[in-house]
């Protein structure tokens, strides 16, 4: 028999040409498998012959091939694969409702087997990226240009003071948005940024400092000072006067009283002949409170004598270096290309040009202007297409144009007075670069414009700025550029950041109301900051505020207690197979909610990036994983670490994509030591760990042998001695001590209110024993009357008593009625137990 299935004859139906050295179509002949029978080694045969054959491809079966299996009696047992496999085959294609072997016949319908139909699934639209765009004032669908590529210029900082939270405002926001775009929804963002070092503030300021400090070392005498002030004094006077604006006027009236103030003190300690060193002292106090209105005194007499061009590079070269280091401590992603107007003078003086050329500009007296009216006459185009209800606000156009050029003589050059300058003629004391109108400086609008175009092109995806940017500057921009490109389409996406406010008030250098990063971040940390930002809409009024900043405290705190908590688990021990646990109701629950929380967060990223909503579908997604631990632990069960470790990491991974968590650690918020790279929590996570398992075996045979004192200093090392070092211990009943990396001065300020916490609680149960002991008192002072004497004491009441001392009469002389007597019997008799209990008591030796 073997060697008819090894002389090399077909299989059931046909093989592949080739196959066991024959070609395709030749019969197999049954004779010998058929003389086999069901016996074992019958069975082993056909077994073996079998394992080389397959009915995948389809074969058209001969009335022997079912003849062979039907001599089969019955199933052939599972030690032979290769038959049960043929046999269920076969017997599932041939259609024999007879006995009789040969009126057996095969279905021909089913002679080749092929797969059923497949139908897809039912397609669920998913939601688009949309962004709020200020060019149609609604959310519109997100669609770069190019694809996944996207070209995007951000208004960066004039710097000539401090960054402000106003700034960060801006910069926090648009770093959040990019962040997303990039790492979430997969975009190439090319991000271009400005510096403005060429500015009328900054021309203003530097030489305003300039000045002073020249002031200031001819180290004037007290009352040349005072003079001086008092001149100074009464511009300062006609500008406040003629203030409209309620915040500046505010501002303004601050600086004035201060200053009168300390300008009276100085004038009193002279006319009392004050020592000459304590005079002196107060004259530099006067000196620093009337800086600002010195300056602006000072640099209308002689800022036109300022020829010292270098202090106009100095002033905002430093401040820009404090700029990127605020940046970078508010963990801000760096622009991939920074421009500065001072190194793009020849590319604006060309804009210029260009925009002349294309006859929407004109030259004035060396100064060269935008002409509104001839650019939106222009069919093709349209003036102010941001804030068209703002066209003809001269306040804005003035503040856009600056305080070097709004005077009377350069506000008479221009054809309307919405023109706006290209290029503005240089005066004294202004710093000039060559140009073909003349030396002169760029106008504050083109310098985007010349900027982003050479970098850009002349079309962008995104242009992004403060709110408060939007008119003139930025529908400046928009004209000057499409003029320049003659397009309709320089910026696709506009967006804006909204405000940010201190108690209400929105916060801006010109008003003196602000508040600077340094000074932020010496209050919180810029994790903190950025959550706060998060949890608010990046297009709308954030107020900054100690109740804005607790809520990003207390949700980080939240956040940090999850992962702390799922770390703990995870450091369990276990085999590698171990860590995968069988999926209960409550595992697949959670696991369902994991994934509904996920859509709800792309749903909201994509619905114009909308962090808020995203921060509160985190927080519900934490919450139900507390829930779920807790229920497991109340069960004495170890929570499913996989299930904790995915939500945990996808967690982090969000966090991460917001800019909220720096560095590679898979879950939770570092814990980073001193060293650049070290991380701490894997560094000593063991060592804690064993601490832990030793304190803990400590505290069990304590507890068996009752030694108090043990069990005390166990308490001491878990509440004094590791929160010092940053390291949190709990114990809870029945189950392992969580152990966890907490920031010191988080763990420092826990125990502080724990420990105010624990003295209100021994504080009010004293005042409860103290409020116990007097009834007490009062209650043994009432026992010791006996019942006799107890209304023979409120004479007030009562004139005449029986032999019991029970009042009959009251002070009238009036006999009491039955009522009044019913209720007072009812107080003797209860007296009367009282005082028998009080003998009874010193009967029995309890009373002292």
């Amino acid at each position: 028999r073997r060697d008819v299935i090894s002389g090399g004859v077909l299989p059931l139906a046909s093989a592949a040409p080739g196959q066991d050295g024959m070609e395709r179509g030749e019969a197999f002949c049954y004779d010998e498998l058929l003389h086999i029978g069901p016996d074992q080694s019958g069975m082993e045969v056909l077994n073996d012959y079998l394992a080389t054959r397959s009915y995948i491809d389809g074969f058209v079966f001969s009335q022997a091939d079912v003849e062979i299996f039907r001599s089969i009696q019955k199933p052939p047992l599972d030690q032979y694969f290769h038959v049960v496999r043929w046999y269920r085959h076969i017997t599932a294609i041939w259609d024999c409702t007879q006995d009789d072997a040969k009126t057996c016949s095969v279905h021909t319908s089913k002679m080749k087997r092929s797969q059923p139909p497949w139908s897809p699934p039912t397609e669920v639209k998913q939601p688009e990226l949309r962004l709020y765009n200020s060019l149609t004032r609604s959310k519109e669908i997100f669609r770069p240009q190019n694809g996944k590529n996207v070209l995007w210029y951000c208004c960066g900082p004039t710097v000539y003071d401090a960054s402000h939270m106003g700034h960060a405002r801006s910069y926090i926001s648009f770093d959040i948005l990019r962040r997303i775009l990039m790492n979430y929804f997969k975009y190439d963002v090319f991000y271009c940024m400005n510096i403005t070092d060429v500015d009328d503030k900054i021309i203003k300021r530097a030489r305003q400092n300039h000045l002073f400090d020249k002031y200031r070392e001819k180290n004037l005498a007290p009352t040349q000072l005072l003079q001086d002030i008092k001149a100074a004094l009464k511009p300062f006077t006609v500008k406040l006067a003629e203030t409209t604006d309620p915040d500046k006027k505010q501002m303004l009236e601050r600086i004035n009283h201060t200053v009168l103030s300390s300008l009276k003190v100085l004038e009193d300690m002279i006319q009392q002949a004050f020592p000459k060193g304590e005079i002196t002292q107060q004259a530099q106090v006067l000196l620093v409170e009337a800086k600002d209105i010195l300056s602006d005194w000072l640099d209308v007499q002689f800022g036109s004598q300022v020829t010292d061009n270098t202090i106009f590079s100095k002033l905002p070269k430093y401040w820009e270096g404090e700029y990127h280091k605020d940046m970078d401590e508010l963990n801000v992603l760096p622009a991939d290309v920074l421009t500065r107007v001072s190194e793009y003078i020849p590319e604006i003086v060309q804009f210029v040009q260009q925009v002349v050329d294309n006859h929407y500009g004109y030259i004035s007296n060396g100064s060269v202007y935008f002409d509104t009216v001839k650019f939106d006459s222009n069919e093709k185009h349209s003036y102010a297409k941001l804030v068209p209800e703002a066209v003809g606000d001269q306040q804005a156009l003035h503040e856009g144009e600056g305080d070097l050029s709004i005077s009377a003589d350069r506000l008479s050059e221009k054809r309307s007075p919405n023109d706006f300058a290209l290029w503005k003629a240089s005066k004294p004391g202004e710093p000039a670069w060559d140009s073909p109108w003349g030396k002169g400086r760029p106008g504050w609008h083109i310098e985007c414009s010349a900027m982003a175009g050479t970098i850009l092109g002349e079309s962008m995806d995104i242009h992004g700025g403060g709110f408060d940017l939007r008119f003139p500057h930025h529908d400046n921009e928009l004209a000057q550029s499409e003029a320049y490109f003659e397009n309709d389409h320089w910026v696709r996406y506009f967006l804006h950041t909204g405000h940010l406010t201190i108690a209400g008030c929105k916060m801006s250098k010109s008003l003196k109301n602000f508040i600077t990063i340094k000074e932020a971040l010496n209050a919180n940390t810029s994790r903190q900051l950025r959550l706060a930002f998060l949890m608010h809409s990046w297009k709308d009024t954030l107020d900054y505020s100690s109740n804005t900043m607790e809520s990003a405290i207390q949700y980080e705190k939240f956040l940090n207690e999850f992962f702390l908590n799922v770390k703990d688990i995870l450091r369990t021990p276990t085999d590698f197979t171990g860590q995968f646990e069988k999926w209960e109701e409550k595992e697949v629950a959670l696991n369902k909610r994991f994934y509904e929380k996920k859509s709800a967060v792309h749903k909201a990223l994509c619905d114009n990036i909308d962090t808020r909503t995203v921060i509160e579908e985190l927080r519900t997604l934490v919450s139900q994983c507390n829930t779920y631990i807790a229920a497991k632990k109340s069960n004495k069960e170890l929570p499913n670490r996989m299930l904790l470790r995915t939500i945990a990491t996808y967690l982090t991974e969000i966090l991460k994509i917001f800019g909220a968590i720096e560095g590679e650690e898979p879950i939770g918020f570092p814990v980073r030591g001193d060293g650049q790279n070290l991380n701490l929590e894997t560094t000593v996570m063991p060592y804690l760990k064993v601490l832990s398992d030793f304190r803990e075996g400590v505290r069990q045979i304590a507890r068996e042998k009752k030694v108090s004192e043990v069990l005390q200093l166990c308490d001491g090392l878990r509440d004094d001695i590791l929160p010092e070092l940053g390291v949190r211990f709990e114990d809870h009943e029945g189950l392992c001590t969580v152990v966890k990396l907490v920031d010191r001065e988080t763990l420092l300020r826990e125990r502080e209110e724990k420990k105010k916490i624990e003295e209100a609680k021994i504080r009010k149960k004293e005042e409860a024993a103290q409020k116990k002991r007097e009834l007490e008192a009062v209650k043994l002072a009432k026992m010791k009357i006996p019942p006799s004497e107890m209304f023979r004491l409120e004479k007030e009441k009562y004139s005449k008593f029986d032999e019991n001392g029970f009042p009959t009469h009251d002070t009238e002389g009036k006999e009491l009625s039955k009522g009044q007597s019913k209720k007072l019997r009812k107080l003797y008799e209860t007296q009367e137990k009282l005082y028998n209990e009080y003998v009874q008591t010193l009967q029995n030796g309890s009373t002292s």
